[in-house]
Protein backbone atom coordinates (compact mmCIF):
# COMPACT_ATOMS: atom_id res chain seq x y z
CA UNK A 1 0.00 0.00 0.00
CA UNK A 2 2.82 2.30 0.89
CA UNK A 3 4.45 1.56 -2.46
CA UNK A 4 1.24 2.48 -4.27
CA UNK A 5 0.95 5.77 -2.36
CA UNK A 6 4.55 6.62 -3.11
CA UNK A 7 4.00 5.97 -6.81
CA UNK A 8 0.87 8.15 -6.87
CA UNK A 9 2.75 10.93 -5.04
CA UNK A 10 5.55 10.89 -7.59
CA UNK A 11 3.05 10.99 -10.46
CA UNK A 12 1.24 13.97 -8.88
CA UNK A 13 4.52 15.85 -8.33
CA UNK A 14 5.55 15.28 -11.95
CA UNK A 15 2.22 16.59 -13.22
CA UNK A 16 2.40 19.72 -11.01
CA UNK A 17 6.00 20.38 -12.10
CA UNK A 18 5.10 20.01 -15.76
CA UNK A 19 2.18 22.37 -15.35
CA UNK A 20 4.38 24.99 -13.70
CA UNK A 21 6.96 24.67 -16.51
CA UNK A 22 4.36 25.04 -19.27
CA UNK A 23 2.69 27.94 -17.48
CA UNK A 24 5.98 29.75 -17.03
CA UNK A 25 6.86 29.31 -20.71
CA UNK A 26 3.49 30.72 -21.79
CA UNK A 27 3.87 33.62 -19.36
CA UNK A 28 7.27 34.53 -20.82
CA UNK A 29 6.08 33.91 -24.36
CA UNK A 30 3.23 36.42 -23.97
CA UNK A 31 5.83 39.23 -23.78
CA UNK A 32 7.27 38.34 -27.18
CA UNK A 33 5.98 39.89 -30.41
CA UNK A 34 3.41 37.65 -32.08
CA UNK A 35 3.13 37.05 -35.80
CA UNK A 36 0.57 35.49 -38.07
CA UNK A 37 3.36 34.07 -40.15
CA UNK A 38 3.88 30.33 -40.09
CA UNK A 39 7.60 30.73 -40.74
CA UNK A 40 9.94 29.40 -38.08
CA UNK A 41 11.67 31.74 -35.58
CA UNK A 42 8.96 34.38 -35.89
CA UNK A 43 9.37 35.27 -32.22
CA UNK A 44 13.08 36.03 -32.49
CA UNK A 45 13.93 39.70 -31.74
CA UNK A 46 17.21 41.53 -31.45
CA UNK A 47 16.22 44.68 -29.55
CA UNK A 48 14.35 45.34 -26.37
CA UNK A 49 10.70 46.24 -26.45
CA UNK A 50 10.60 50.06 -26.79
CA UNK A 51 8.05 52.20 -25.02
CA UNK A 52 6.30 55.22 -26.53
CA UNK A 53 8.88 58.06 -26.61
CA UNK A 54 6.65 61.04 -27.30
CA UNK A 55 8.01 63.88 -25.19
CA UNK A 56 5.66 66.37 -23.60
CA UNK A 57 7.19 69.85 -23.29
CA UNK A 58 5.82 72.99 -21.64
CA UNK A 59 3.44 75.01 -23.79
CA UNK A 60 5.34 77.50 -25.99
CA UNK A 61 8.65 75.66 -25.71
CA UNK A 62 8.51 73.29 -28.63
CA UNK A 63 11.41 73.36 -31.12
CA UNK A 64 9.96 70.58 -33.29
CA UNK A 65 7.17 72.61 -34.90
CA UNK A 66 9.47 75.52 -35.77
CA UNK A 67 12.22 73.23 -37.11
CA UNK A 68 9.80 71.31 -39.34
CA UNK A 69 8.41 74.57 -40.72
CA UNK A 70 11.75 76.29 -41.34
CA UNK A 71 14.06 73.53 -42.61
CA UNK A 72 12.47 73.16 -46.09
CA UNK A 73 12.90 76.91 -46.71
CA UNK A 74 16.62 77.05 -45.87
CA UNK A 75 18.92 76.25 -48.79
CA UNK A 76 22.56 75.38 -49.34
CA UNK A 77 24.38 78.05 -51.37
CA UNK A 78 27.54 76.91 -53.16
CA UNK A 79 29.88 79.23 -55.04
CA UNK A 80 32.66 78.80 -57.56
CA UNK A 81 35.61 81.12 -58.11
CA UNK A 82 38.32 81.13 -60.71
CA UNK A 83 41.70 81.05 -59.01
CA UNK A 84 43.56 84.21 -59.92
CA UNK A 85 47.27 84.00 -60.63
CA UNK A 86 49.85 86.10 -62.41
CA UNK A 87 49.38 85.89 -66.14
CA UNK A 88 52.24 84.98 -68.47
CA UNK A 89 52.70 87.89 -70.88
CA UNK A 90 52.16 87.07 -74.52
CA UNK A 91 55.57 88.42 -75.45
CA UNK A 92 57.42 86.32 -72.87
CA UNK A 93 61.08 85.77 -73.80
CA UNK A 94 61.77 82.40 -75.55
CA UNK A 95 64.25 81.56 -72.79
CA UNK A 96 61.43 81.44 -70.24
CA UNK A 97 59.20 79.47 -72.59
CA UNK A 98 62.01 76.93 -72.97
CA UNK A 99 62.44 76.88 -69.21
CA UNK A 100 58.77 76.12 -68.55
CA UNK A 101 58.28 74.04 -71.72
CA UNK A 102 55.00 73.83 -73.56
CA UNK A 103 53.70 71.23 -71.12
CA UNK A 104 54.66 73.44 -68.20
CA UNK A 105 52.90 76.42 -69.78
CA UNK A 106 49.73 74.37 -70.30
CA UNK A 107 49.93 73.14 -66.71
CA UNK A 108 50.29 76.72 -65.54
CA UNK A 109 47.18 77.74 -67.43
CA UNK A 110 45.23 74.77 -66.02
CA UNK A 111 46.34 75.71 -62.52
CA UNK A 112 45.35 79.31 -63.09
CA UNK A 113 41.89 78.29 -64.23
CA UNK A 114 41.21 75.68 -61.53
CA UNK A 115 38.09 76.81 -59.67
CA UNK A 116 37.92 77.31 -55.93
CA UNK A 117 34.67 76.68 -54.09
CA UNK A 118 32.77 78.20 -51.22
CA UNK A 119 29.69 77.31 -49.23
CA UNK A 120 27.00 79.00 -47.19
CA UNK A 121 23.27 79.13 -46.59
CA UNK A 122 20.25 81.05 -47.81
CA UNK A 123 16.59 81.58 -46.96
CA UNK A 124 13.69 81.39 -49.42
CA UNK A 125 11.54 84.47 -48.80
CA UNK A 126 9.19 84.15 -51.80
CA UNK A 127 7.67 81.06 -53.36
CA UNK A 128 8.77 82.21 -56.84
CA UNK A 129 12.46 81.77 -56.05
CA UNK A 130 13.83 84.83 -54.25
CA UNK A 131 16.49 83.90 -51.70
CA UNK A 132 18.27 86.03 -49.08
CA UNK A 133 21.85 85.30 -48.07
CA UNK A 134 24.95 87.18 -46.90
CA UNK A 135 26.95 89.30 -49.29
CA UNK A 136 30.17 87.66 -48.11
CA UNK A 137 28.78 84.24 -49.10
CA UNK A 138 28.57 85.14 -52.80
CA UNK A 139 31.07 88.01 -53.00
CA UNK A 140 32.92 87.93 -56.36
CA UNK A 141 31.68 84.44 -57.21
CA UNK A 142 31.77 83.35 -60.85
CA UNK A 143 28.96 80.85 -60.38
CA UNK A 144 26.28 80.52 -57.70
CA UNK A 145 24.28 77.33 -57.16
CA UNK A 146 21.43 76.68 -54.78
CA UNK A 147 20.60 73.22 -53.41
CA UNK A 148 17.14 72.91 -51.89
CA UNK A 149 16.33 70.79 -48.86
CA UNK A 150 14.81 68.18 -51.20
CA UNK A 151 18.14 68.05 -53.15
CA UNK A 152 16.93 69.91 -56.24
CA UNK A 153 19.72 72.09 -57.63
CA UNK A 154 19.44 75.43 -59.46
CA UNK A 155 21.86 77.98 -60.84
CA UNK A 156 21.14 81.33 -59.20
CA UNK A 157 21.39 84.86 -60.54
CA UNK A 158 22.42 87.76 -58.36
CA UNK A 159 19.67 90.36 -58.07
CA UNK A 160 21.64 92.76 -55.90
CA UNK A 161 23.86 93.19 -52.87
CA UNK A 162 24.36 95.57 -49.97
CA UNK A 163 27.86 95.26 -48.45
CA UNK A 164 26.89 97.86 -45.82
CA UNK A 165 24.55 95.34 -44.16
CA UNK A 166 26.13 92.17 -45.65
CA UNK A 167 22.88 91.18 -47.36
CA UNK A 168 22.48 89.79 -50.89
CA UNK A 169 19.41 88.76 -52.89
CA UNK A 170 19.42 85.78 -55.28
CA UNK A 171 16.83 84.44 -57.74
CA UNK A 172 16.29 80.91 -59.04
CA UNK A 173 13.82 79.83 -61.73
CA UNK A 174 11.40 77.84 -59.62
CA UNK A 175 7.84 78.17 -58.32
CA UNK A 176 5.73 76.88 -55.44
CA UNK A 177 8.70 76.83 -53.09
CA UNK A 178 8.38 76.77 -49.30
CA UNK A 179 9.08 80.28 -48.02
CA UNK A 180 9.49 81.92 -44.62
CA UNK A 181 7.60 84.98 -43.52
CA UNK A 182 9.30 87.88 -41.79
CA UNK A 183 8.91 88.19 -38.06
CA UNK A 184 9.19 91.56 -36.32
CA UNK A 185 12.70 91.70 -34.87
CA UNK A 186 11.67 94.75 -32.82
CA UNK A 187 9.50 92.44 -30.71
CA UNK A 188 12.32 89.98 -30.00
CA UNK A 189 13.33 90.05 -26.34
CA UNK A 190 16.57 89.16 -24.62
CA UNK A 191 16.18 85.68 -23.14
CA UNK A 192 13.78 84.50 -25.87
CA UNK A 193 14.37 81.07 -27.43
CA UNK A 194 15.52 81.06 -31.07
CA UNK A 195 16.66 78.49 -33.64
CA UNK A 196 19.53 78.84 -36.13
CA UNK A 197 19.09 76.80 -39.32
CA UNK A 198 21.79 76.36 -41.96
CA UNK A 199 24.52 74.19 -43.44
CA UNK A 200 27.61 74.33 -41.18
CA UNK A 201 30.60 72.37 -42.48
CA UNK A 202 28.36 71.22 -45.38
CA UNK A 203 26.09 69.42 -42.90
CA UNK A 204 22.78 70.13 -44.61
CA UNK A 205 19.70 71.28 -42.72
CA UNK A 206 21.29 71.60 -39.30
CA UNK A 207 19.15 73.09 -36.53
CA UNK A 208 20.59 74.53 -33.31
CA UNK A 209 18.83 76.27 -30.43
CA UNK A 210 19.75 79.07 -28.06
CA UNK A 211 18.49 82.29 -26.60
CA UNK A 212 18.79 85.93 -27.58
CA UNK A 213 21.62 87.19 -25.40
CA UNK A 214 21.74 90.82 -26.62
CA UNK A 215 20.32 93.20 -29.24
CA UNK A 216 21.76 96.15 -31.12
CA UNK A 217 25.26 94.63 -30.96
CA UNK A 218 28.09 96.29 -32.92
CA UNK A 219 31.20 94.12 -33.30
CA UNK A 220 33.01 96.09 -36.04
CA UNK A 221 33.23 93.35 -38.67
CA UNK A 222 31.45 95.21 -41.48
CA UNK A 223 33.28 98.50 -41.13
CA UNK A 224 36.52 96.87 -42.28
CA UNK A 225 34.95 95.76 -45.58
CA UNK A 226 32.08 98.21 -46.20
CA UNK A 227 33.53 101.41 -44.74
CA UNK A 228 31.92 104.27 -42.88
CA UNK A 229 28.38 103.57 -44.07
CA UNK A 230 28.28 100.05 -42.68
CA UNK A 231 25.34 99.21 -40.41
CA UNK A 232 25.79 96.86 -37.48
CA UNK A 233 22.96 96.31 -35.04
CA UNK A 234 23.08 92.54 -34.68
CA UNK A 235 20.88 90.18 -32.71
CA UNK A 236 23.33 88.25 -30.52
CA UNK A 237 22.50 84.63 -29.64
CA UNK A 238 24.20 81.59 -28.13
CA UNK A 239 22.73 79.23 -30.75
CA UNK A 240 25.66 77.33 -32.26
CA UNK A 241 26.68 78.83 -35.62
CA UNK A 242 29.73 77.74 -37.62
CA UNK A 243 31.25 78.33 -41.08
CA UNK A 244 28.53 77.45 -43.60
CA UNK A 245 25.73 78.87 -41.42
CA UNK A 246 26.27 82.33 -42.94
CA UNK A 247 23.13 83.47 -44.75
CA UNK A 248 20.93 80.98 -42.89
CA UNK A 249 17.82 81.63 -40.84
CA UNK A 250 17.41 82.80 -37.27
CA UNK A 251 13.79 82.12 -36.31
CA UNK A 252 11.55 82.27 -33.26
CA UNK A 253 9.46 79.37 -31.98
CA UNK A 254 6.68 80.32 -34.40
CA UNK A 255 9.06 79.75 -37.31
CA UNK A 256 9.12 83.47 -38.21
CA UNK A 257 12.33 84.84 -39.75
CA UNK A 258 13.77 87.35 -37.29
CA UNK A 259 17.33 87.49 -38.63
CA UNK A 260 19.97 86.29 -41.09
CA UNK A 261 22.90 84.57 -39.38
CA UNK A 262 26.04 86.46 -40.35
CA UNK A 263 29.01 86.13 -38.00
CA UNK A 264 30.46 84.50 -34.91
CA UNK A 265 32.69 85.79 -32.15
CA UNK A 266 35.63 83.42 -32.21
CA UNK A 267 39.42 83.32 -31.91
CA UNK A 268 39.58 79.99 -33.74
CA UNK A 269 37.11 80.42 -36.62
CA UNK A 270 34.60 78.02 -35.09
CA UNK A 271 31.77 78.58 -32.61
CA UNK A 272 32.91 79.81 -29.23
CA UNK A 273 29.64 80.82 -27.62
CA UNK A 274 28.18 83.81 -29.48
CA UNK A 275 26.75 84.38 -32.93
CA UNK A 276 25.28 87.43 -34.65
CA UNK A 277 22.37 87.92 -37.04
CA UNK A 278 21.17 90.88 -39.12
CA UNK A 279 17.69 91.70 -37.77
CA UNK A 280 14.70 91.21 -40.06
CA UNK A 281 13.82 94.91 -39.82
CA UNK A 282 16.97 95.68 -41.80
CA UNK A 283 16.82 92.59 -44.06
CA UNK A 284 13.27 93.29 -45.25
CA UNK A 285 14.06 96.92 -46.11
CA UNK A 286 17.22 96.01 -48.05
CA UNK A 287 15.36 93.32 -50.01
CA UNK A 288 12.50 95.71 -50.76
CA UNK A 289 14.95 98.32 -52.10
CA UNK A 290 16.76 95.80 -54.30
CA UNK A 291 13.48 94.61 -55.80
CA UNK A 292 12.03 98.08 -56.37
CA UNK A 293 15.09 100.09 -57.34
CA UNK A 294 17.93 97.67 -58.01
CA UNK A 295 19.96 99.65 -55.46
CA UNK A 296 19.72 100.09 -51.70
CA UNK A 297 18.44 103.53 -50.73
CA UNK A 298 20.56 104.60 -47.78
CA UNK A 299 19.12 107.41 -45.68
CA UNK A 300 21.46 109.38 -43.42
CA UNK A 301 20.87 111.64 -40.45
CA UNK A 302 24.26 113.20 -41.16
CA UNK A 303 25.89 113.31 -37.73
CA UNK A 304 29.07 111.96 -36.19
CA UNK A 305 28.21 110.61 -32.77
CA UNK A 306 29.48 108.79 -29.72
CA UNK A 307 27.84 106.99 -26.84
CA UNK A 308 27.25 108.99 -23.68
CA UNK A 309 29.46 107.67 -20.87
CA UNK A 310 30.02 108.90 -17.34
CA UNK A 311 33.33 110.48 -18.37
CA UNK A 312 31.79 112.22 -21.39
CA UNK A 313 28.84 113.45 -19.32
CA UNK A 314 31.25 114.96 -16.79
CA UNK A 315 33.45 116.51 -19.48
CA UNK A 316 30.55 118.06 -21.42
CA UNK A 317 28.39 118.79 -18.36
CA UNK A 318 25.56 116.61 -19.67
CA UNK A 319 22.48 115.97 -17.56
CA UNK A 320 21.95 112.39 -18.76
CA UNK A 321 23.76 109.13 -19.40
CA UNK A 322 21.25 108.11 -22.08
CA UNK A 323 21.38 108.78 -25.80
CA UNK A 324 24.19 109.56 -28.27
CA UNK A 325 26.26 112.72 -28.28
CA UNK A 326 26.55 114.72 -31.52
CA UNK A 327 30.14 115.91 -31.86
CA UNK A 328 30.32 116.78 -35.56
CA UNK A 329 28.14 117.29 -38.66
CA UNK A 330 28.81 118.52 -42.20
CA UNK A 331 27.10 121.57 -43.68
CA UNK A 332 24.86 119.42 -45.92
CA UNK A 333 23.70 117.36 -42.95
CA UNK A 334 19.99 116.57 -42.71
CA UNK A 335 20.17 117.01 -38.94
CA UNK A 336 21.76 120.45 -39.23
CA UNK A 337 19.12 121.58 -41.71
CA UNK A 338 16.48 120.61 -39.11
CA UNK A 339 18.10 122.62 -36.33
CA UNK A 340 20.10 119.97 -34.48
CA UNK A 341 23.46 121.24 -33.26
CA UNK A 342 26.83 119.89 -32.17
CA UNK A 343 26.61 119.11 -28.45
CA UNK A 344 23.01 117.88 -28.56
CA UNK A 345 22.21 114.42 -27.21
CA UNK A 346 19.83 112.40 -29.40
CA UNK A 347 17.64 110.13 -27.28
CA UNK A 348 14.84 108.91 -29.60
CA UNK A 349 14.05 108.31 -33.27
CA UNK A 350 10.29 108.28 -33.93
CA UNK A 351 9.68 107.49 -30.28
CA UNK A 352 12.16 104.59 -30.11
CA UNK A 353 14.90 105.07 -27.52
CA UNK A 354 18.49 105.04 -28.82
CA UNK A 355 21.43 104.75 -26.43
CA UNK A 356 24.13 103.62 -28.86
CA UNK A 357 25.21 104.52 -32.36
CA UNK A 358 24.20 101.08 -33.63
CA UNK A 359 20.66 101.50 -32.28
CA UNK A 360 20.37 104.89 -33.97
CA UNK A 361 21.69 103.46 -37.25
CA UNK A 362 19.22 100.58 -37.11
CA UNK A 363 16.30 102.99 -36.83
CA UNK A 364 17.46 105.39 -39.57
CA UNK A 365 18.42 102.56 -41.95
CA UNK A 366 14.74 101.61 -42.23
CA UNK A 367 14.02 104.78 -44.17
CA UNK A 368 14.88 106.24 -47.58
CA UNK A 369 16.19 109.64 -48.61
CA UNK A 370 13.31 112.11 -48.51
CA UNK A 371 11.52 110.36 -45.62
CA UNK A 372 10.85 112.38 -42.47
CA UNK A 373 11.65 111.18 -38.95
CA UNK A 374 10.96 112.75 -35.57
CA UNK A 375 14.20 113.16 -33.60
CA UNK A 376 14.06 113.78 -29.86
CA UNK A 377 17.18 115.34 -28.30
CA UNK A 378 18.44 117.10 -25.22
CA UNK A 379 20.05 120.54 -25.25
CA UNK A 380 21.17 122.10 -22.01
CA UNK A 381 18.96 119.75 -20.04
CA UNK A 382 15.82 120.62 -22.02
CA UNK A 383 14.10 118.09 -24.27
CA UNK A 384 13.42 119.21 -27.83
CA UNK A 385 12.15 117.60 -31.05
CA UNK A 386 12.91 118.15 -34.71
CA UNK A 387 11.34 116.79 -37.88
CA UNK A 388 14.31 115.73 -40.00
CA UNK A 389 14.10 115.06 -43.74
CA UNK A 390 16.70 112.35 -44.31
CA UNK A 391 19.26 112.71 -47.10
CA UNK A 392 21.54 110.42 -49.08
CA UNK A 393 25.34 110.32 -49.06
CA UNK A 394 25.44 113.09 -51.68
CA UNK A 395 23.53 115.41 -49.35
CA UNK A 396 20.21 115.42 -51.26
CA UNK A 397 16.94 113.50 -51.18
CA UNK A 398 17.15 111.82 -54.59
CA UNK A 399 16.33 108.14 -55.00
CA UNK A 400 18.97 106.23 -56.98
CA UNK A 401 17.13 103.92 -59.35
CA UNK A 402 18.11 101.80 -62.30
CA UNK A 403 16.17 102.81 -65.36
CA UNK A 404 14.17 99.73 -66.42
CA UNK A 405 13.53 101.36 -69.80
CA UNK A 406 17.20 101.84 -70.63
CA UNK A 407 18.47 99.95 -73.66
CA UNK A 408 19.95 96.60 -72.71
CA UNK A 409 22.41 96.61 -75.60
CA UNK A 410 23.59 98.84 -78.44
CA UNK A 411 25.70 98.24 -81.52
CA UNK A 412 28.26 101.00 -82.00
CA UNK A 413 30.73 100.99 -84.90
CA UNK A 414 30.15 97.26 -85.37
CA UNK A 415 30.68 96.18 -81.72
CA UNK A 416 27.95 95.22 -79.26
CA UNK A 417 27.78 96.99 -75.90
CA UNK A 418 25.65 95.88 -72.95
CA UNK A 419 25.57 96.77 -69.27
CA UNK A 420 27.57 94.45 -67.03
CA UNK A 421 25.49 92.26 -64.76
CA UNK A 422 25.22 92.87 -61.05
CA UNK A 423 27.10 89.63 -60.46
CA UNK A 424 29.99 90.79 -62.67
CA UNK A 425 30.14 94.15 -60.89
CA UNK A 426 30.14 92.48 -57.50
CA UNK A 427 32.82 89.97 -58.48
CA UNK A 428 35.14 92.62 -59.95
CA UNK A 429 34.43 95.14 -57.16
CA UNK A 430 33.37 97.91 -59.56
CA UNK A 431 30.31 100.15 -59.36
CA UNK A 432 29.42 100.11 -63.05
CA UNK A 433 30.58 99.04 -66.49
CA UNK A 434 29.64 98.13 -70.05
CA UNK A 435 30.70 94.80 -71.57
CA UNK A 436 31.81 94.75 -75.21
CA UNK A 437 31.65 91.86 -77.69
CA UNK A 438 32.08 91.38 -81.44
CA UNK A 439 35.26 93.46 -81.37
CA UNK A 440 37.11 91.62 -84.17
CA UNK A 441 34.65 92.71 -86.85
CA UNK A 442 34.27 96.27 -85.54
CA UNK A 443 36.17 99.52 -85.75
CA UNK A 444 37.53 98.81 -82.25
CA UNK A 445 39.59 95.84 -83.48
CA UNK A 446 42.70 97.95 -84.07
CA UNK A 447 42.84 98.97 -80.41
CA UNK A 448 43.72 95.42 -79.29
CA UNK A 449 40.61 95.18 -77.16
CA UNK A 450 39.20 91.65 -76.70
CA UNK A 451 35.65 90.38 -76.29
CA UNK A 452 34.42 90.41 -72.70
CA UNK A 453 36.26 93.61 -71.78
CA UNK A 454 34.18 95.73 -69.39
CA UNK A 455 34.57 99.47 -69.98
CA UNK A 456 34.38 101.40 -66.72
CA UNK A 457 35.17 104.87 -68.09
CA UNK A 458 36.06 106.76 -71.26
CA UNK A 459 38.24 109.83 -70.75
CA UNK A 460 37.40 109.56 -67.03
CA UNK A 461 33.67 109.71 -67.72
CA UNK A 462 31.93 106.76 -65.97
CA UNK A 463 30.17 104.30 -68.27
CA UNK A 464 27.33 102.40 -66.63
CA UNK A 465 25.03 101.87 -69.63
CA UNK A 466 25.44 101.43 -73.40
CA UNK A 467 23.87 104.89 -73.76
CA UNK A 468 26.79 106.35 -71.76
CA UNK A 469 29.27 104.90 -74.26
CA UNK A 470 27.27 106.13 -77.23
CA UNK A 471 26.89 109.63 -75.78
CA UNK A 472 30.61 110.01 -75.06
CA UNK A 473 31.70 108.70 -78.45
CA UNK A 474 29.25 110.88 -80.35
CA UNK A 475 30.20 113.93 -78.33
CA UNK A 476 33.86 113.62 -79.28
CA UNK A 477 34.69 115.33 -82.56
CA UNK A 478 38.46 115.17 -82.86
CA UNK A 479 41.40 113.74 -80.99
CA UNK A 480 41.86 110.51 -79.09
CA UNK A 481 40.04 108.84 -76.25
CA UNK A 482 41.36 106.75 -73.38
CA UNK A 483 39.20 103.72 -72.56
CA UNK A 484 39.65 102.18 -69.13
CA UNK A 485 38.26 98.88 -67.93
CA UNK A 486 38.75 95.38 -66.65
CA UNK A 487 38.56 91.83 -68.01
CA UNK A 488 36.51 89.09 -66.29
CA UNK A 489 39.70 87.62 -64.77
CA UNK A 490 40.38 90.90 -62.95
CA UNK A 491 43.11 92.16 -65.28
CA UNK A 492 42.85 95.91 -65.85
CA UNK A 493 43.58 97.37 -69.27
CA UNK A 494 43.71 100.70 -71.11
CA UNK A 495 43.09 101.36 -74.81
CA UNK A 496 43.38 104.46 -76.95
CA UNK A 497 41.11 105.16 -79.91
CA UNK A 498 41.07 108.06 -82.35
CA UNK A 499 37.89 109.79 -83.48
Amino acid sequence: MKTKQLFLGLMLSAMVGGGVAVGSYKLLDDDRPTSESTLPNTNVRYTSVMRDSKVIVPEGLNFVTSAELVTPAVVHVTTEYKVQARRMPNDIHPFFRDFFGEEGMEGYQRQRQSPAQGSGSGVIIASNGYIVTNNHVIDRADKIKVVLDDKRTYEATLVGTDPNTDIALLKINADNLPALRYGNSDNVRVGEWVLAVGNPFNLNSTVTAGIVSAKGRNVGILQESAGQYSVESFIQTDAAVNPGNSGGALVNLNGDLIGINTAIASQTGTFAGYSFAVPSSIVSKVVDDLLKYGEVQRALLGVSMQEVTADLAKEKNLKTLNGVFVYQMPDESAAKAAGIEVGDVITQINGVKVNTGSQLQEQVTRYRPGDKVKVTFLRGGSEKTANVTLRNAAGNTEIVKRDPNSTKSLTIDGAKFEAASKQELNKLDITGGVRVSGVEKSQFAETGMKDGFIITSIDRNPTNTPEDVQKILKGTRKGGLLIEGVYPDGRRAYYAIGR
